[in-house]
C-alpha cells in the first residue's frame, strides 16, 4: 500500500498514479499534509495553514 513520503498517510494507488512523479511508486505530499503542498512539479512549504 502506498503512503505519503512527507506524513506517511495512506494514499490510494489511483492517487499515486495521478500525482506521483514519473518513475516514483509513492507521492511526495498528499492532501493530509498541512505543512507542504504541490506547486506544479515542485513541492513547497505552505505559506499559510490550510483549513478543511
Amino acid at each position: 500500500m502506498p503512503h505519503c513520503r512527507n506524513c506517511d498517510a495512506f494514499v490510494t494507488e489511483n492517487y499515486v498514479r495521478v500525482f506521483a512523479p514519473q518513475g516514483m511508486s509513492t507521492v511526495r505530499v498528499c492532501p493530509n499534509c498541512e505543512d507542504k503542498l504541490r506547486d506544479g512539479a515542485e513541492v513547497r512549504e505552505a505559506r499559510s495553514t490550510r483549513q478543511n
